[in-house]
């Protein structure tokens, strides 16, 4: 444990550069005291690091030292190889600094880790996208990373679902999300940083890269905010909710065929199943048209109770099919 936290207080001043022993201790969750114990061991044993006095002072590395990457473990080394998601990062813009930090990584580890860590990208693959579903183009990705990066302006025209379906905006790039294969970008207007929106990538139809750069809004979290903006995003699509009865079978197959939202839904509020197999439930769905098309999914096994309209619809669709199939032509 002690060997791993020196470690982990060597890397931090190796990338953070001078900092307090109140930083360290709070970042390793210890006490000063034991950071001042750390730092007087790693010192004797030859690590240069030494502090300055004062306000502003604090530990740091001679200039120039670096530490080979040793220290990590087969666990941490192996999710290190695990984690690169070569199809992302190619589509940013990555894919040879990807190829290079790898080969760096390996270069730095001891061969033993270097050789079973390099036998993970042999034995795993990570595909994002769900099944069904053709790769989206993103030709504006790449440059749309870049000025997130650089915290660059961007003119952007976009196409959206509603009236006017192309608009030209000016947009503060704050990050970029992918969600289940789909490019995310998250960006504010250039004349209200703090009302950050999310647009599709694949929807982009064009983008140019201003002179003009911003400061990002203090404190802005990009995780924290998506996984708010996807909640609030889920909730006004499923508005309405449709009351029926189903077989217990088909509630097991719902998370196989339906979007998550409308299978957890509907597991959630699923009572018991009655001794012909049959369970009450409540279904979100976006719409009585929506409704119709997703539970049409489930046959015969699901029967529609409420609202009105689409029992009245499904009464519909199912009388039509009947003519189609049942009766004989002419």
């Amino acid at each position: 444990m002690r060997a791993s936290r020196l470690l982990s207080l060597l890397l931090l001043l190796q990338t953070r550069g001078r900092m307090t022993a109140q930083e360290l201790s709070a970042e390793l969750e210890v006490s000063v005291r034991t950071i001042y114990r750390d730092v007087e061991s790693l010192s004797g044993a030859g690590v240069p690091v030494y502090a300055d006095r004062g306000p502003s002072g604090g530990y740091q590395l001679l200039d120039g030292y670096r530490t080979r990457l040793t220290g990590l473990t087969v666990d941490e080394a192996e999710t290190l190889f695990l984690s690169g998601v070569p199809g992302p990062v190619a589509e940013l813009g990555l894919g040879a600094v990807l190829t290079a930090a790898e080969l760096k990584l390996r270069a730095a580890l001891p061969p033993e880790l270097g050789a079973r860590a390099g036998r993970i990208r042999e034995r795993f693959h990570l595909d994002a996208p769900g099944w069904f579903r053709r790769d989206e183009q993103t030709p504006h990705l790449s440059a749309l990373a870049g000025a997130v990066w650089d915290e660059r302006l961007v003119q952007a025209r976009y196409l959206r679902w509603k009236a006017p379906r192309e608009v030209t905006r000016t947009l503060a790039p704050l990050g970029v999300v992918l969600k289940a294969g789909r490019w995310y970008l998250v960006a504010a207007p250039a004349d209200d940083l703090d009302r950050p929106l999310t647009y599709r990538v694949g929807n982009v139809l064009g983008v140019d890269v201003l002179d003009g750069t911003f400061t990002r809004p203090g404190g802005f979290d990009l995780a924290g905010f998506w996984q708010a903006w996807a909640k609030r995003y889920e909730d006004s699509v499923y508005v309405d909710e449709a009351q029926v009865r189903m077989t217990a079978d088909a509630l097991g197959r719902m998370p196989h065929i339906f979007p998550p939202a409308m299978s957890r839904g509907a597991i959630a509020h699923a009572g018991p199943p009655g001794e012909d197999g049959w369970l009450h439930t409540t279904v979100p769905i976006e719409s009585v048209r929506h409704g119709l098309f997703e539970l049409l999914k489930l046959g015969a096994d699901v029967e529609v109770l409420g609202p009105p309209e689409l029992r009245a619809r499904f009464a519909e669709t199912t009388r039509g099919m009947s003519r189609l199939y049942l009766e004989e032509a002419p």
